[in-house]
């Protein structure tokens, strides 16, 4: 199955690790991820030593180094007997884990962390670390969540708002390309906030959901058109909260990609509510991809551009 001309270059992969066990899990995702996309894989050790001023001693600071050094060549090595094709780098980095993963990713790189570092709730909240570095991205972003059991469904889902997830959308048909998935592109609109709080006629609600229909078709028939070979199914639902019909139908996909808000606003300029949630509570890895603002396309460059 070929991607179609104007079908976006997914880009390299960038993987941030710490020695935890949901980074570790993000690095054998990272890898596959770049194995697929037939790119090279860099794996970033940040140890923030030049932002620490209460270190006791430069010994204290050079065991640290040594550390991420040592964390850097294990996780390389353990990627490497999986993938053995695999171009990796690495990357050890004297300032703070988010600069240092955007810096990295550069304008097109994808970056991956897990759903957890080193301390915290495992298995329920995000991390700081992954918090931050998805509330300020400019390029795609990857929480891998779930458990590590190696059942695939073979589905890749898309939450689609509006019509103008298209241009993101091509972005989840890309990733759903490359496994030999399927592509699910699922729209939940919450009927309070399309209706208002008081109580509205059944003719108006039917128009209201046959706008929100219309949306989806809209995001379908595109994506439909530009990867012809791709199976793509296409679903609206409404429910009393988005997020949570979101996170249910995250148990049967391998992926699941959103775009981030368009304008500023609850955390950062990328993360909404709804996209705040599923960073947290999804069942599956979530991509999250930044909307660089209505009317902008991605070529095969990698360059943003008018149409």
């Amino acid at each position: 199955m070929k991607g179609t001309t104007g079908s976006p270059e997914l880009g390299s992969v960038i993987v941030g690790v710490d020695g935890s066990e949901p980074a570790r899990r993000a690095a054998l995702w990272a890898a596959a991820e770049a194995a697929r996309r037939d790119s090279p894989l860099r794996i970033v050790y940040a140890a923030d030593t030049d932002g620490r001023v209460l270190y006791p001693s430069a010994e204290s600071i050079e065991r640290v180094c040594s550390a991420g050094y040592e964390l850097l060549r294990e996780t390389a090595a353990v990627v490497e007997e999986q993938h053995s094709g695999l171009h990796v780098t690495t990357e050890f980095s004297r300032s703070a884990p988010v600069p240092s993963l955007h810096r990295t990713a550069g304008p097109r790189g994808t970056v991956v962390v897990g759903n957890r570092g080193l301390g915290g709730f495992k298995n329920l909240m995000l991390g700081s670390v992954g918090l931050k570095v998805a509330a300020g991205a400019t390029t795609p972003v990857v929480v891998v969540r779930g458990t590590d059991n190696g059942a695939e469904t073979g589905v890749v889902l898309a939450a689609v708002r509006d019509k103008h997830d298209a241009e993101w959308a091509r972005y989840a048909a890309r990733e759903a390309e490359i496994r030999k998935a399927s592509l699910r592109l699922l729209h939940v609109w919450n009927i309070l906030e399309s209706a208002g709080l008081a109580v509205t006629m059944l003719d108006d609600i039917e128009a209201i959901a046959d706008e929100h229909v219309h949306h989806l078709m809209t995001v379908t028939d595109r994506i439909r058109g530009e990867f012809p070979d791709l199976n793509v199914q296409a679903e609206a639902e409404k429910s009393l909260t988005v997020a949570g019909v979101l996170v249910e139908a995250s148990r049967h996909a391998d992926l699941l990609v959103m775009g981030g808000r368009r304008s500023p606003g609850f955390i950062g300029p990328t993360l909404g509510r709804a996209t705040h949630s599923l960073l947290h509570h999804a069942h599956c890895p979530v991509q999250l991809i930044p909307r660089h603002g209505l009317g902008m396309r991605v070529s095969r460059d990698g360059h943003r551009r008018m149409p």
